[in-house]
């Protein structure tokens, strides 16, 4: 009797065992993302900022979705800022490891090459691309946390024009699908702000002698060089050619932060008094804590976007959570939709874009103008969609 209890009782041990193996279960995000070259403190922000996001969530033991807990596993790839890598990552994430979400991807040209794939799949993507084409009710599983050109540039060109009193402009861009998405709306933008884009020059992503091509912006005078649409190593290095051929006129970036990643490859002395967009303001204690965490944890400096895609990616978790599934992509997207005055450490962050893009998939955020001082940045101005002051 007492030898058929104590096999009764392994029999049951064996039985919540095998029930607690059973309930323990991954949701697996991938993370699309350029992790090398030119664009990589972009992608590594945006990674980073997915597995912070995952340990919040397995710090409770998992995300709870609908009684079942699940551990949140970050899986990453290299597109190296090109599309057909990106192709080739996203077919493996979504057929090979079985992925229903991305963070990514960085580029235009990779999320417009991957859309096909996880459109098809019903696969959900946060994507960092610029390009309007991104987003629009034919590719209703495509989100973009962060602004791009088309929501910033207006109300800064706006602010720089009038208060330095800039009448032209010299612009470089890479010669691709997020370089000339980006030239048409800079161009359009400071000419709305009563300047002109009077010199632009395209060139190869890969490239990094820039004096010929600055030496015939220079040549015409210009009162400003632009430098939205580089990724941050692009953008140090046009600075510190800029002023090693002796351009001393404003330097902007009106998009893109990446003002630590500029100081590192041009120098204190080349940025000083560089105006550059700021996503968030540190003295926003919730944004400050978040890159101390940041820093702390990878021990690097945070890139600005990634505040933006942590965000992003907890409000994906939460729309998980309130959907109740981790497989029926179309019942989370609909909850993320519904996702409204979320408290994210960025501020109050809603769904726009439905006026712009045609589906509100674009999230808004406020966002600075920043003025280069000693290699950080310092607020001048606040701005939302409306203007700078």
């Amino acid at each position: 009797m007492k030898h058929r209890a104590i096999l009764g009782a392994a029999a049951l041990l064996t039985l919540l065992a095998g029930t607690a193996l059973a309930q323990e279960k991954t949701l697996k995000i991938g993370a699309l993302v350029t992790q090398s070259g030119a664009g990589a403190s972009w992608g590594n922000g945006m990674k980073r900022a997915a597995e912070l996001a995952a340990a919040d969530a397995n710090e409770d033991g998992g995300l709870d979705v609908d009684g079942t807990k699940y551990k949140v596993e970050v899986i990453a790839y290299d597109d190296g800022y090109k599309a057909n890598e990106a192709v080739t990552a996203a077919n493996r994430l979504v057929f090979e490891d079985k992925v229903k979400y991305i963070i990514g991807t960085v580029g235009s040209a990779p999320i417009l090459a991957i859309q096909p794939i996880t459109e098809k799949a019903g696969v959900i993507t946060m994507t960092l691309g610029f390009t309007s084409q991104a987003l629009s009710p034919d590719k209703s599983y495509t989100f973009r946390p962060n602004p791009t050109t088309g929501e910033v540039a207006q109300p800064q060109i706006d602010w720089l024009v009038k208060n330095k009193d800039i009448k032209t402009v010299g612009a470089l861009f890479p010669n691709d699908e997020t370089g000339e998405a980006i030239a048409k709306d800079i161009g359009a933008a400071y000419k709305n702000a009563g300047a002109e884009m009077t010199a632009t020059e395209f060139f190869e992503r890969n490239r990094v002698d820039f004096i010929p091509l600055l030496t015939r912006i220079v040549a015409q005078g210009v009162d400003a060089i632009e430098l939205d649409g580089n990724s941050p190593v692009t953008a140090g290095q046009i600075v510190q050619q800029a002023r090693d051929i002796g351009f001393d006129g404003v330097i902007i970036r009106t998009g893109g932060p990446a003002t630590q990643e500029i100081v590192n490859v041009a120098g204190e002395d080349a940025t000083e008094g560089m105006y550059v967009h700021s996503a968030y303001d540190p003295n926003v204690e919730t944004a400050a804590a978040y890159e101390r965490r940041y820093v702390d944890t990878y021990g690097d400096a945070m890139n600005g976007f990634s505040p933006f895609f942590y965000d992003g990616t907890k409000m994906l978790l939460k729309a998980i959570q309130e959907s109740g599934t981790v497989d029926d992509t179309k019942a989370v997207k609909t909850a993320l939709e519904n996702i409204h005055d979320y408290k994210g450490v960025l501020g109050t962050l809603n769904w726009t874009g439905k006026d712009t893009y045609g589906i509100a998939h674009q999230l808004d955020s406020p966002f600075y103008i920043a003025k280069v001082e000693g290699g950080k940045e310092v607020i001048v101005a606040r701005c939302t969609t409306a203007g700078c002051e």
